[in-house]
């Protein structure tokens, strides 16, 4: 198995859509993350003096974990300072590298010990050195090198049709039909759902949708975002109350409610 840095490097292109961090809490006082849909499950190291839980789940998490794609809104709680290290992954990585159901974590976290892809004593090897790490380099580097490690064993399972047709709908904001993203990948509308399904459960058109919310959320958060009206015509919605809808669903809240 190759685990030079290159072929590290080449495997987290593959896997990995791109690496978060989130740091900040003061001792004694509690901090809520809110997040939203957006089709990417994740893989993420906490550094948290007094644990992480996950709500409305209401679930204590280790240092550790997978977390599946978000559908429903969740917040993750935590009491005093906090280091969050996250790799967003594809959405197919959870069956083509961890062996997964995907759909078994949508909207829930996993636990990695007792995973038989994942010896007990290098898990604990591993965070332990996650807990020495000084820097977040080396945090992202000891969490892709357990990527491309297990990856290196099931390379056969990556399903590169699924990997280019999230590709194309992400570059198109999910503004593509499903029969065109088939089209380009030269397969049948139907065998692409299928195949997609399978690799990540999700079926196309429903990750296109979470797509296309997850662009309206980015440019609500701008400062220059325009109006409700702008921002629905600029991510392809029928009218300002498709919008809203939409935007309910996946967040519980209308765009007015949205926190700055």
């Amino acid at each position: 198995m190759d685990t030079s840095p290159q072929a590290v490097a080449e495997t987290v292109e593959l896997l990995v859509k791109q690496v978060l961090m989130y740091e900040g809490g003061v001792a004694g006082e509690t901090t809520r993350l809110s997040f939203y849909a957006d089709g990417y499950p994740g893989l993420m190291y906490q550094d948290t003096g007094r644990g992480l839980t996950v709500q409305p789940h209401d679930k204590v998490m280790p240092e550790l974990f997978l977390y599946g794609q978000t559908i429903q809104p969740v917040e993750l709680v935590i009491t005093g300072s906090y280091h969050l290290t996250v790799l967003q992954l594809y959405p197919f990585v959870l069956r083509s590298v961890f062996d997964l159901a995907p759909d078994s974590i949508t909207d829930g976290c996993y636990d990695l010990c007792g995973r038989k892809e994942v010896a007990a004593t290098d898990l604990v090897c591993l965070i332990c050195r996650l807990r020495s790490a000084k820097t977040e380099e080396q945090r992202v580097a000891l969490l892709s090198g357990l990527l491309a490690g297990l990856f290196g064993r099931r390379l056969e399972e990556l399903d590169e049709q699924v990997r280019q047709a999230i590709f194309l709908l992400e570059a198109e904001s999910g503004l593509v039909r499903i029969r065109e993203v088939a089209r380009r990948l030269h397969t049948s509308p139907r065998t692409l759902e299928r195949k997609f399904l399978a690799a990540t459960g999700l079926s196309p058109k429903q990750f296109a949708r979470i797509v296309q919310f997850s662009a309206s959320l980015r440019q609500l958060r701008q400062i220059e975002s325009g109006t409700l009206t702008d921002i629905a015509y600029d991510n392809g919605f029928a009218d300002q109350s498709h919008f809203i809808r939409v935007f309910r669903k996946f967040t519980g809240i209308t765009p007015s409610f949205f926190p700055e």
